[in-house]
């Protein structure tokens, strides 16, 4: 596996966005939620329509998961931004079964695949400009470096990915050391 990275730049996300709306509301969604969850890439596609949507067909306001890889329980509530993706979606579609793939692959009912879902990103990636390495859990470590960014205390972005240590959160979302030795060095108060 090789380590990729977040997608720093806001703009870039939002171009990533664009072409991946573009080409498929199912792609925009899964990109969309994401990078807003911090879900590993095996948590979201195994997601299914029941997971977001109510038996009314409403939209959740939160989505409660087992989480695949360490079988922890997962409750988060859904923003703005995640919600706005999901009704998109959903009105784009007529063929809605609480037990469906959330994601379904074109050839039936199961989800896409992990490679298919990074041959996805990578694609939208790539058409963007971007260069970096970016994979599936792009998504994740874009939700841990935004987070970091707009001010949310590390020890809070660790526990949102089951990190054992702050320092491992930090490593993980691609802050350097240069970058923390930015803060002393541009206080100078």
């Amino acid at each position: 596996m090789e380590f990729v990275q977040p997608i720093r730049d806001e703009k870039k996300i939002e171009a990533i966005k664009r072409v991946l709306k573009g080409n498929s509301l199912r792609d925009y969604c899964l990109f969309t939620l994401g990078i807003n969850s911090g879900l590993r890439i095996s948590d979201l596609l195994h997601l299914n329509v029941a997971d977001v949507l109510d038996d009314k067909g409403q939209l959740k306001d939160r989505i409660t998961l087992r989480e695949q890889k360490t079988g922890k329980a997962k409750d988060f509530p859904m923003g703005n931004t995640t919600i706005k993706a999901l009704k998109e979606y959903f009105d784009s579609r007529t063929d809605l079964e609480p037990s469906q793939a959330l994601f379904p692959s074109r050839k039936g009912g199961t989800p896409i695949t992990r490679q298919q879902a990074y041959r996805i990103l990578n694609s939208a990636a790539t058409a963007v400009g971007i260069t970096e390495d970016i994979g599936t859990h792009t998504l994740r470590k874009t939700f841990g470096y935004h987070a970091y960014k707009k001010g949310l205390d590390i020890t809070r972005i660790q526990k949102l990915l089951n990190h054992s240590a702050p320092s491992v959160t930090l490593a993980y979302i691609g802050i350097t050391k240069e970058e923390l030795d930015n803060v002393y060095l541009s206080l100078n108060l």
